[in-house]
């Protein structure tokens, strides 16, 4: 049995007193990391909560923040916990319209911004919000009296004793990313996240030697959970990406035993790798694609010929353990969630050596419901539910026998949507389970499978249902493929909108000698594309795969509002941007190419 918390306070006292002078955060400086220890974090804490006092911040409160991952972020949730108040984070990369909805929703009477853009942005606004009094800024200089240092130095006149919060009150609101609507304020209390944490040291056995690299955002239920809480829980290092950009960097650096990731970053690796290997000369090609074979093979406990044996042992010494030299050559645990992970991609990274621990969770089950874990792995599936969960499949909303909607059970569900009555009306049971709106099946064994999401499934002309997540991350495989959405609600076929992988693109063109400019209106590329779609599809059913296809020149961001902050496709925001060349797919003698 693992260690039990009963709120969130309670789990940084005990870990900064047992680990106090261990290392926690580490974030990069002038080229060098410096870190923080549990001791030294957790006098920051006091201070910050004295200097949150001081401010009128006490229980019930809510202190919200505009920033990506740093110490200041931990400090002040840590802090606002201690207060009895509940922390509600905001992606740095949000539109100031959303900052200004969710400060509205949740009545936040503090916010603190990363930096200047952001504090004037939200300054802005504060006249529009009346719950706001203080707006205060993580970079402004010591003497500016909104400062942070100004606020620690408000908590080192005013010490401030801590409370340790009834489990039930409420520690955080995690705001939805809304593809389809307003985001909604999923308001978890301290049992819900601790009671997760504590399920976690049931199947999890993470060590202080143990040391992540962190480049998910703590804004998101699944790297606050997995990262700062069970990280810390466990008394493990957590060394703070400078610039997702350079992650490949900083991973050799950091030399991270645990990655906590999303199948985004894998199926990079899994590009990354298989485009190299694709430019080898044939024989070596051939000999490279073997031992993976052979990888897969082992991981399933077959037997290896001779050939596979050698050509295996050949892969191992030249070619997987340079890979994982990269990923600074100690990863122990490589962690998916968040999205499902192709089985093809599961097993590749798993085949170069990099064990792969695939889960499912949702912000509203704080986040984490079913993982695989040492001892008990199943590619493919998202593993067996945790400890204290329990999940049962309504097949009522699909007539299948098998396939139903994941309803999840346990103390880790929210407590409810803040002012949503009506979301929780549909998204809660009688009994206080969560209609998950996701789609799957558990099978003999125990571990759950997800089929798709209920909520993207639609309806074709002819009848018949199409679940496009899934498909869309089979042709994500193509190494000239970056993006891609598919269409066809109400239709007589699907279509596919596709971003082209340019750097893929521009190879491509260069061995051949032809200008691709611009390579979105390119018939050759039209072609490749078709082409890729169709060997990448080919063991779809025929009405799964599109029938035309739109190539566009501008990829889906967060930016241009077309993926929410946690990199989901905003299908409505999508079709709405190029419903008039999504018409003429429909309306158009077939095979001709039409891009925007």
């Amino acid at each position: 049995m693992g260690q039990q918390f009963q709120n969130l306070v309670e789990l940084c006292d005990r870990s900064c007193e047992r680990y106090q002078d261990r290392p926690l955060f580490g974030q990069k400086r002038n080229g060098s990391w410096l870190w923080t220890t549990y001791g030294q974090f957790h006098r920051l804490v006091d201070r910050c909560r004295g200097g949150l006092a001081r401010y009128g911040i006490g229980a019930g409160d809510r202190v919200a923040i505009v920033a990506n991952n740093r110490i200041e972020w931990a400090v002040a949730a840590y802090a606002t916990y201690g207060l009895g108040a509940a922390y509600v984070p905001m992606y740095r990369a949000q539109r100031p319209k959303e900052w200004e909805f969710i400060l509205r929703d949740c009545e936040a009477k503090l916010v603190l911004t990363a930096d200047t853009v952001a504090l004037a942005a939200v300054e802005e606004m504060k006249p529009r919000l009346p719950s706001l009094r203080h707006v205060l800024g993580l970079e402004l200089t010591p003497h500016d009296d909104r400062s942070w240092s100004t606020l620690l130095a408000n908590g080192d006149a005013a010490p401030t004793p801590v409370i340790q919060p009834d489990p039930d009150s409420i520690a955080g609101f995690i705001y939805t990313s809304g593809t389809t609507g307003l985001p909604k304020g999923a308001m978890l209390s301290h049992r819900n996240i601790a009671s997760n944490i504590s399920a976690l040291h049931q199947v999890f056995t993470f060590d202080p030697e143990d040391r992540s690299l962190s480049f998910l955002p703590w804004a998101h239920s699944y790297g606050q959970t997995a990262e700062v809480h069970g990280l810390i829980s466990m008394g493990c290092s957590v060394a703070i990406c400078s610039d997702p950009t350079k992650l490949l960097e900083e991973l050799a650096e950091v030399q991270p035993t645990i990655l906590v990731a999303v199948p985004r970053i894998f199926n990079r690796i899994y590009d990354a790798v298989t485009t190299q290997i694709d430019a080898r000369p044939g024989v070596v090609r051939k000999i490279i694609r073997g031992g993976v074979r052979g990888a897969i093979k082992r991981a399933h406990g077959e037997h290896l010929g001779a050939l596979e044996s050698l050509e295996l042992g050949f892969d191992e010494r030249m070619v997987f353990k340079k890979i994982r030299d990269k990923f600074g050559g100690k990863l122990k645990y490589a962690i998916s969630a968040s999205a499902t992970l192709g089985l093809e991609v599961a097993e590749f990274i798993d085949a170069l050596g990099l064990t792969v621990y695939e889960g499912y969770g949702l912000t509203e089950t704080s986040p984490i419901v079913s993982a695989n874990y040492p001892g008990h792995r199943k590619l493919g599936s998202v593993g067996q539910v945790l400890p204290g969960i329990r999940v049962d499949i309504d097949r009522s909303v699909t007539g299948d026998p098998k396939i139903g909607e994941i309803v999840v059970h346990g103390p880790n569900v929210l407590v409810g949507y803040h002012n949503r009555p009506e979301e929780n009306a549909k998204a809660l049971t009688a009994d206080h389970g969560l209609r998950t709106g996701d789609l799957g099946y558990v099978d003999d064994d125990g571990y759950l499978w997800i089929t798709g999401r209920q909520k993207e499934q639609y309806k074709l002309e002819n009848g018949k249902y199409v679940m496009p997540g899934p498909i869309e991350e089979r042709f994500k495989l193509s190494h000239f493929i970056g993006n891609v959405m598919l269409y066809g609600d109400g239709r007589p076929y699907n279509v596919a909108l596709v971003v082209p992988n340019q750097a893929a693109l521009d190879a491509w063109a260069k061995e051949r000698g032809w200008d691709l400019k611009p390579s979105f209106r390119d018939l050759r590329v039209h072609a490749l594309i078709r082409d890729e779609l169709a060997a990448y599809g080919q063991d779809l059913k025929g009405y799964e795969r599109p029938r035309e296809i739109l190539v566009l020149n501008e990829d889906f961001t967060v930016e241009n509002g077309l993926l929410t902050p946690t990199l989901k496709l905003r299908r409505n925001e999508v079709v709405a941007r190029y419903r008039s060349h999504i018409e003429t797919l429909y309306g158009r003698p077939p095979r001709e190419s039409h891009a925007p």
